[in-house]
């Protein structure tokens, strides 16, 4: 009986330690599901102050974007899309949210560059990144350009460049995730879907 039950809590203890790890590549993801809730974590602001993002998503409903980081070109030209459909989005009763592993430095050097006046966070650590299913492992070649634009918190992991549409209750309603790093939502297709949201 005795061992039946070390085998049962080897098993069980493995099974935790495997879902803790962080996925390898882009496409071994499991990322939270339409109808589940984004967990409430303390981000930092460009300003570096805190901020509980469940008290900023109850606010309004959300666009919640996760992007690579202002040093990535694909990124870069997906914020500017949305910057250039802001006003539509907020006309339609959504705030756009944008999350990345850079230091709130870096994130006010994107806000300049890609004129954004919308909201941008930063998750250095990578908590709501790995939170939400969509961290996996950087490839070599991007570990010191992530360690540079973290200010040296984060040298492990990348989100997968995702858009999830939240209501205030932290719900998640519409998402668009995709491991090519330059496919994005076309802000057409995301204005249309919040449209049919409502």
């Amino acid at each position: 009986m005795k061992k039946i039950l070390l085998i049962f809590v080897a098993a069980l203890t493995s099974a935790a330690h495997a879902q803790s790890e962080i996925p390898k590549s882009a496409i071994d993801i499991a990322p939270l599901l339409i109808g589940e809730k984004i967990p409430n974590i303390t981000l930092k602001s460009s300003e570096n102050a805190d901020v509980n993002l469940s008290e900023l998503l109850k606010k309004k409903k959300t666009v919640l974007v996760f992007y690579r980081g202002g040093w990535c070109p694909y990124c870069n030209l997906h914020l500017q899309s949305l910057a250039g459909a802001e006003k539509q989005i907020i006309d339609l009763g959504y705030q756009i949210i944008a999350v990345s592993p850079d230091s709130p430095e870096n994130l006010k050097i994107t806000e300049d560059k890609d004129k954004v006046k919308y909201t941008l966070l930063s998750d250095s650590k990578g908590e709501l990144i790995k939170a939400a299913g969509i961290a996996y492992q950087v490839p070599e070649n991007y570990k010191t350009v992530i360690n540079v634009h973290s200010n040296g918190i984060n040298t492990s992991l990348l989100p997968v460049p995702s858009v999830f549409v939240v209501n205030t209750e932290s719900d998640i309603l519409f998402e668009y995730i995709s491991p090519d790093v330059k496919q994005r939502i076309s802000t057409e297709l995301l204005v249309s879907v919040l449209k049919n949201l409502k």
